[in-house]
């Protein structure tokens, strides 16, 4: 069948992280074309779209942006990849403490991140293919259930069909119900799709993993 892939990028790194937090796992150095052709051998991958934003790097990890951006280099090596940039915003605001003393303020200032425009832009994305004929599978790698609508337009409007591929370990029951299949992505998975520890890109340049992925 053909497919497009549709990754939410940070939905996929914070799936990820999971195994490193609990078993010291590192998986992060992620080939996503592996990914799909290992979570579904028996379709032809299209289009890989990846939706991301550039993070900002905290005073306390200042080499996070230059990670990134070495593996962004490492995705733009797959051929039916391309990667669409949302932002990120950055706030201040007042939130009320979970336990708040009894004497003393309940309120504190904090730094409020948000990364913004990917799941528009994954629904965007999974639209303007539909209706250009560009698939007959929209495989998903998000649990972003801000996604139902368009999956439900795809499957009632298009009569296309979508699978979705949890990278987290908490279960949407919004997604499973629209979705024509809905499932997490298999730790082997994972294990078997990453890129080697170096590679070159169109330009014959390096490309080095990261020390701590």
């Amino acid at each position: 069948m053909r497919a497009n892939v549709y990754v939410d990028g940070f939905n996929l790194y914070y799936g990820i992280k999971y195994y490193e937090q609990q078993f010291g796992k590192l998986y992060k150095w992620l080939d996503i074309g592996a990914l799909a052709r290992n979570e579904r051998p028996g379709d032809t991958i299209n289009h890989i779209r990846y939706c991301t934003a550039r993070v900002r790097p905290r005073p306390n990890n200042p080499d996070q942006g230059k990670r990134q951006e070495v593996y962004i280099r490492a995705l733009r090596t797959i051929p039916e990849l391309t990667v669409y940039f949302g932002r990120f915003l950055q706030s201040f605001t007042m939130m009320r403490l979970r336990h708040p003393p009894l004497v003393g303020p309940s309120f504190v200032e904090v730094v409020k991140m948000e990364e913004k425009g990917s799941d528009v832009n994954l629904a965007t994305l999974m639209l303007c293919d539909g209706f250009a004929n560009d698939y007959d599978l929209a495989i998903l790698i998000s649990n972003d259930s801000d996604l139902v609508m368009p999956i439900e337009v795809i499957r009632t409007t298009l009569k296309k069909s979508v699978v979705v591929l949890n990278p987290g370990q908490q279960y949407s029951n919004a997604l499973s119900q629209v979705a024509n299949a809905y499932r997490p992505i298999a730790e082997q998975s994972l294990a078997a799709s990453q890129f080697p520890p170096t590679l070159m890109d169109s330009r014959g340049r390096m490309i080095t993993k990261p020390a701590i992925w």
